[in-house]
């Protein structure tokens, strides 16, 4: 298994639920220097972790890495797309470096790492690609423009490359994960109700190990997730952002902190 912005946050807990199930080897990439060591120290899963600082909105760090895994033989059965990043700001506030860097992070990384992984993953017949989109890919939300641009992609390709795969037979399997905000520094600040909870990673990290364990196409999360295209399929849009305003969806950013120094997972 390979897990881009695996040594913290819901990528770590994806990792480790994996190695506590039986995963043999974990390759993780990740930009955070220091959490990479750390990770690869653990003594619960010495000699299982192997670690690569990349950052994916580089691609040549991304040739270099991928090609030094094939090469070694170590073609991960599961990618993990989980690297993200969000600015948390009105689209009229953005600068052209914030909106580089969340279509290279959330969209351009994903498909690099993919496109550079997925040959030999088609080769083997049996693999499985997991692309950590978002519920910012069906709802839209303000000081979210970007990084819902970027997940409604994301939603967009992933379905697309499912259906490839699936006509060509190549055994390859699909999973798009679409969570509301999740309780890490990178949505610091922002502020949900009952209906619409906020998640817990580790909660998260297990219901992502399960859609994988039983080939689920989507992993929408939490509950009310499952409802948001059917709600909008058949509500009028004004009665839609009536419905989501009340709910506070819309006012979820009012306060957003993220992570400090940078966003990126």
């Amino acid at each position: 298994m390979l897990v881009t912005g695996g040594a913290s946050g819901i990528g770590k807990l994806t990792g480790e639920y994996a190695l506590e199930k039986g995963l043999e080897k974990l390759i993780v990439w990740d930009i955070n220097k220091k959490a990479l060591e750390d990770f690869e120290s653990d003594k619960r899963f010495e000699g299982k972790v192997i670690t690569y600082h990349v950052d994916v909105t580089n691609a040549s760090q991304i040739k270099l890495a991928a090609l030094e895994i094939i090469g070694r033989g170590l073609t991960p059965d599961i990618l993990i797309n989980n690297a993200g990043v969000i600015v948390g700001k009105y689209f009229h506030e953005h600068t052209f470096d914030d909106i580089d860097l969340s279509v290279d992070v959330n969209l351009k990384g994903v498909m690099y790492v993919t496109a550079m992984f997925i040959n030999e993953m088609m080769k083997k017949g049996n693999a499985h690609i997991v692309n950590i989109a978002s519920a910012a890919g069906m709802l839209s939300n303000p000081k979210m423009s970007v990084y819902a641009a970027t997940k409604w992609a994301v939603i967009g390709w992933s379905e697309s490359l499912r259906l490839e795969q699936e006509k060509l037979k190549s055994g390859v399997k699909i999973t798009t994960v679409t969570p509301s905000y999740i309780s890490t520094g990178m949505f610091e600040g922002v502020k949900m109700n009952r209906l619409i909870p906020i998640l817990r990673p580790e909660k998260a990290a297990k219901k992502i190990i399960k859609g994988i364990e039983n080939d689920k196409i989507f992993v929408r999360m939490p509950a009310m997730v499952h409802f948001i295209p059917f709600l909008k399929g058949i509500m009028p849009v004004r009665l839609f952002d009536f419905i989501a305003s009340l709910l506070g969806v819309y006012d979820s950013m009012n306060d957003f902190k993220g992570r400090k120094n940078s966003s990126k997972k």
